[in-house]
């Protein structure tokens, strides 16, 4: 199982500081608790499933999540990688939060 906490672990430290930044409004403790429960569950389906729906799990909700926001970015006229204009992004995300 070590193998799939090194994966977990070397796409949590390349993500948050790759695109923390586009999460300037949500608080601290909600970003730590996601990446908490991604690795919660990492490790309750390596004990039970194994190996290898730990990998599905570990790329697969990553990648349907990039799938998503590329789709969701493109719908809206948002640039994937940079969120601009930045404006308009800002917008969005303040309407998906009322």
């Amino acid at each position: 199982m070590a193998a799939e906490w090194l994966l977990s672990a070397v796409l949590i430290a390349i993500s948050s500081p790759a695109f923390g930044h586009f999460e300037t409004v949500r608080p601290l403790w909600t970003r730590i608790a996601r990446w908490l429960v991604y690795l919660a569950i990492t490790g309750l389906i390596g004990a039970t499933l194994g190996r290898p729906w730990t990998f599905v799990w570990v790329i697969g909700l990553p990648l349907a999540g990039a799938v998503f926001h590329v789709a969701w970015c493109r719908r809206h006229g948002i640039n994937p990688l940079t969120a601009e204009p930045r404006d308009r992004y800002e917008q969005l995300r303040a309407a998906r939060r009322r």
